[in-house]
C-alpha cells in the first residue's frame, strides 16, 4: 500500500467516528427521529473489508449503517441530510438512519429487518454468477441475525449454488443487550457455518490490517470460483445497541476493557511505529475530519425537508 492509502483508510475511520458522535447530540435536540445506533468502536471492520473490494463487489448490511455507507463513498453531507430526514439525504430523507443506500456505488443499503437481508444478498450473487461477472456480494450482519431462520436458509443456498458471497458476522458481543452466550448455543459464532460446508475463519476486528489482509486473500478465493466463504469479525459497539439503551447489562469494567483496545488509537500507532505518517499528520486528518462534519451539519441543518408527493416516488420500479 502507498502511504496515501493508509492515510485514506485512517480518514476514513476517523470520519466515521466524528459522524457518529456529531449524531448523538442531533438525536438528543429532537432533529434525528427513529432509531440510531452508531458504529463507535467497529469502525475498522467496515473500513478494513470495503477498501479491500473492486468497483464490481456489492455490499449490503443491517442497520448499523452510516460507516458502511461513508467506506463506500457517500459524502458526510449526505449521510448527515438523510440522518436528520432532509430530501438532499442519500435516500432522500426518507430512509433515515437505517435505510441508507447507494446502487450507483454497489452498496445495496442498510435494512432494518434484523437477518431479512441475508437472503437479498444471496439473490445478489445469484444475480452476479448467473450473469458471469466476478462480482462478489460482501453481506454485513450482526451475532444475533445468526439466530434467525433468515441466516441458515441464505447460508445453505449459497452453498448449495456455490454462490459468490462473502459472509461476515460483525460479533460486537451482544444482540441488543443480550450477550452472545445466552442466546446461541454455538458461542463461537463460525461453527455455525460449518452446519453448510462453508469454510471460515475468525479474525480481530479491532485492528483494521488484520481484517483488510483477511479480506483480499478471502475476497480472491470466492472470485477464484470457490463459492461462498464466512468470516467472524470480533469487535465491540462502545455506545448502547440505540440510543434508548440504558446499558444495564455489561458492567463499566468491560467496556472500559475494550475502549483502551480502541481501533483507530492501534491504527493510530502503526502508523507512527511503522514511520507511515507522522503525529501531526494524523492530527491534521483529525482536524480535517471535524471540519467536514461541521459543514455536513451545516448543509444538512440548511437542507429542504421532502415534499409531501415523494410519499409517491420509488414505490414502482420503471421498466
Amino acid at each position: 500500500m502507498k502511504k496515501e492509502e493508509y492515510l485514506d483508510l485512517y480518514y476514513q475511520m476517523v470520519l466515521i467516528r466524528r459522524v457518529e458522535e456529531a449524531a448523538i447530540p442531533l438525536y438528543q435536540e429532537g432533529k434525528i427521529g427513529g432509531f440510531l445506533h452508531l458504529y463507535i468502536g467497529q469502525e475498522a471492520v467496515s473500513t478494513g473489508l470495503i477498501s479491500a473490494r473492486l468497483p464490481q463487489d456489492r455490499v449490503i448490511t443491517a442497520y448499523r449503517d452510516h460507516g458502511v455507507a461513508i467506506n463506500c463513498g457517500v459524502s458526510a453531507d449526505l449521510v448527515m441530510a438523510e440522518l436528520l430526514g432532509k430530501a438532499t439525504g442519500i435516500s432522500k430523507g426518507k430512509g433515515g438512519s437505517m435505510h441508507m443506500a447507494d446502487v450507483e456505488k454497489n452498496f445495496w443499503g442498510g435494512h432494518a429487518i434484523v437477518g431479512a437481508h441475508l437472503p437479498i444478498a444471496a439473490g445478489l450473487a445469484l444475480g452476479d454468477q448467473y450473469q458471469e461477472t466476478d462480482g462478489v456480494t460482501i453481506c454485513m450482519f450482526g451475532d444475533g441475525a445468526t439466530n434467525i431462520g433468515y441466516f441458515h436458509e441464505a447460508l445453505n443456498l449459497s452453498k448449495v449454488w456455490n454462490l459468490p458471497v462473502l459472509w461476515v458476522c460483525e460479533n460486537n458481543q451482544y444482540g441488543m443487550g443480550t450477550a452472545v452466550d445466552r442466546a446461541s448455543a454455538v458461542s463461537d459464532i463460525r461453527q455455525k457455518a460449518e452446519g453448510y460446508c462453508i469454510p471460515n475463519e475468525v479474525v480481530d476486528g479491532m485492528n483494521i490490517m488484520k481484517v483488510r489482509q483477511a479480506a483480499e486473500r478471502i475476497l480472491a478465493e470466492i472470485r477464484a470460483g470457490k463459492g461462498p466463504y464466512f468470516l467472524e469479525i470480533e469487535t465491540y459497539r462502545f455506545q448502547g445497541h440505540s440510543m434508548g439503551d440504558p446499558e444495564r447489562y455489561r458492567k463499566q469494567d468491560e467496556v472500559k476493557q475494550w475502549e483502551e483496545n480502541d481501533p483507530i488509537g492501534i491504527f493510530r500507532h502503526y502508523l507512527t511505529s511503522e514511520k507511515i505518517a507522522s503525529a501531526a499528520e494524523l492530527d491534521q486528518l483529525d482536524q480535517k475530519a471535524a471540519d467536514e462534519v461541521k459543514a455536513a451539519i451545516q448543509f444538512a441543518e440548511n437542507s429542504p425537508e421532502p415534499a409531501p408527493e415523494e410519499l409517491f416516488t420509488n414505490i414502482y420500479v420503471d421498466n
